[in-house]
């Protein structure tokens, strides 16, 4: 196999045409292997691997730069650039990051977890070679929903008016801008991207001079090739201050490379289109790629996917059934998503209500924007945004919605630890980042009854932001669908377990592990301290906190940055107190968490029963 005997890139320099087919067929075969038992993002990664073997052929890398766009497009990547055997690991602990990271290989230019980042990344790196004066090359690899993104625009704005060197490849996986069909088209793309044509064309312009004649003439090429090969969409580009080539097929490794070899001396901002075929290669992801972006554990030779058996219901799915049920008893109630329908369960509502359902792309600052709008144009909106990625929407959340005190239903999916995306996806920070903006407010369900009564209290709003942050995955199985509604009061938490000297502030599902450590405690010890379920970081419910006040001992526990969450609003509440209590927290520390379980994850933060409990036994025989 010629899989085995490719160590790096400089292994496929000197291979033919016939032999990168079959490595790149080799690759996918490999690929399917090893996701089918350690799951991962498998769709995109199949519909990139002649462009990741063809870039790896054509340019020396990892001297010249290649950034991804998304990571989720990069396993061939990974697999090329001597990580062959430790892909077997991938999105494990003990094996590599899920996406590209600086810190796993000198190949991994820049890191990429989430999307619209590569053009601003690669322009970066073609100015410091210019600056330099090295000749390392740039080339940025987007995906075709990163191009949503508002970012990438901003990149493709300065890198076309800067004139810099650099490379962007547009990977079209979903529908092309316009078709690559006919024998003018074929014979068009390799005119434009001859070395012959592009030495003459060179020349001319540099008689022309500037001034309007050559401004004229540029018109009149740019209109003509727009109408005949790319329509609409490569005038946008080539507006911008790109040379545009493409479509061209981006599955067909002979034409990949024959193209990527005409570019690469190219100078000047340019933009090439592929389509590509998401999934392509294997017959089960073509047929379905949104369902084989990310599969699970499946049968390589069946294609049947090995479904979990959720314990409960998932957070998710509760999400998406209460914001249906709300929007059948309310009209007002509209959601919105930036690209994640099926990932936060919104596909309940995009099926039952479409024009109260609406997918904006990946633009989380628009998403929460056009959020306010709505609602200061009389509508409930419900924008759920993955933790992580609200951060992009940080100014918006202040300014469009906090600042005009809009009643705007935040929806934070897959807050706290979120197993193996690691790093990138962890929602982490979003309590430290909040809870300082005026008129926000947080709150965390422990259980899934509580999301869906936090939800309900949202329809009642005169302002916001009113945020709702929980986690990925099972709730705790509570009975939900049966129960009625309830009408939370804004700030104010629940007391779970009365108990002695030492007090436990919980929030979100966090709240279940310290009960049941505390409550393993007592059978042991015939002792247990008080445990809390505070529900809202912001406003904090004072009256628990002068309940606890004549403790000897609180500990906070939040699945989120330590700094700046629970265990800060607790300390700051007893700054200066004579008296106070010790205040010890328990939340994710002040560094960056590697992909694993979410159960490894919060032992590894001591947020885990076992951890508490032990904590428990230290602090209750002082």
């Amino acid at each position: 196999m010629l899989l085995e005997k490719v160590n790096s890139p400089e292994d496929i320099r000197n291979f033919n045409t016939e032999q990168l087919r079959e490595l790149c067929a080799e690759v996918r075969r490999y690929m399917v292997e090893c996701c089918a038992k350690n799951p991962g993002h498998l769709g995109s990664s199949l519909g990139a691997v002649e462009l990741i073997v063809g870039l790896h052929a054509v340019f020396d890398t990892p001297r010249d730069k290649i950034v991804f766009d998304v990571g989720h497009q990069a396993y061939a990547h990974k697999i090329l650039t001597g990580r062959r055997d430790a892909f077997r690991k991938n999105r494990t602990r003990d094996g590599i990051s899920g996406f590209p990271q600086r810190a796993e290989s000198p190949y991994d230019a820049f890191g990429a977890g989430h999307s619209s980042t590569s053009i601003s990344a690669a322009l970066g790196f073609a100015e410091a070679a210019r600056l330099k004066g090295t000749k390392e090359r740039a080339v940025a690899l987007v995906g075709d929903g990163a191009l949503t993104g508002g970012l990438a625009w901003e990149g493709l704005n300065n890198a076309g008016s800067s004139k810099a060197d650099l490379l962007v490849i547009l990977n079209d996986n979903n529908m092309s801008i316009d078709q690559a069909t006919g024998g003018l088209h074929d014979y068009l793309l390799r005119l434009t991207t001859s070395h012959t044509y592009n030495k003459v064309k060179g020349q001319i312009w540099n008689r022309l001079g500037e001034g309007k004649v050559r401004d004229w003439v540029q018109k009149r090429v740019t209109d003509t090739k727009s109408n005949l090969v790319r329509g609409s969409g490569g005038a946008v580009f080539e507006s911008l201050g790109f040379r545009y080539f493409g479509p061209v097929d981006g599955n067909d490794i002979e034409q990949v490379c024959e193209t990527l070899r005409r570019l690469r001396d190219l100078k000047g901002p340019r933009i090439l289109h592929v389509i590509t075929k998401k999934g392509k290669g294997y017959g089960p992801a073509e047929a379905d790629p949104t369902t084989w972006h990310a599969p699970g554990r499946f049968d390589p030779a069946t294609g049947h996917r090995v479904k979990s058996a959720y314990p409960a219901d998932r957070y998710q799915d509760v999400f998406g059934q209460v914001l249906t049920d709300l929007a059948r008893q309310d009209p007002k109630v509209v959601g919105i998503t930036p690209a994640m329908a099926t990932g936060c369960g919104m596909q309940f509502m995009e099926t039952a209500f479409p024009d109260r359902f609406f997918d904006v792309g990946i633009e989380e600052e628009h998403a929460v924007t056009f959020a306010a709008g709505l609602a200061a144009g009389g509508m409930k909106p419900f924008c759920n945004i993955y933790s992580s990625f609200s951060q992009r929407a940080y100014d918006q959340i202040i300014h469009d919605v906090a600042l005009q005190n809009l009643p705007v239903i935040l929806c934070f999916d897959r807050a706290g630890l979120v197993g193996e995306d690691g790093a990138t996806h962890h929602g982490c920070f979003d309590l430290a980042a909040y809870r300082s903006i005026p008129n926000a407010m947080i709150a965390a369900p422990r259980n899934e009854l509580e999301l869906k009564d936090m939800m309900y209290t949202g329809l009642f709003l005169q302002g916001g932001p009113y945020i709702i942050r929980y986690p990925r995955g099972c709730g705790e199985g509570v009975d939900w669908k049966s129960a009625p509604y309830r009408r939370l009061e804004i700030g104010r938490g629940e007391k779970l377990l009365d108990g002695k000297e030492v007090a436990i502030l919980a929030l979100g599902p966090s709240a279940n592990r310290a009960l049941e450590a505390a409550l393993r405690h007592k059978a042991d010890y015939w002792v247990a301290p008080s445990v809390y379920d505070m529900r809202f970081l912001k406003p904090l419910d004072a009256a628990i906190l002068e309940e606890v006040s004549r403790c000897r001992l609180i500990i906070t526990l939040e699945d989120g940055a330590l700094k700046g969450g629970l265990f800060s609003a607790v300390s700051e509440y007893f700054a200066g107190r004579s008296g106070a209590p010790i205040i010890k927290g328990l939340g994710i520390p002040d560094r960056f968490i590697p992909q694993d379980t979410q159960a490894a994850q919060r032992a590894e933060c001591c947020l885990d029963t076992d951890s508490i409990y032990e904590l428990l036994r230290d602090v209750m025989r002082q």
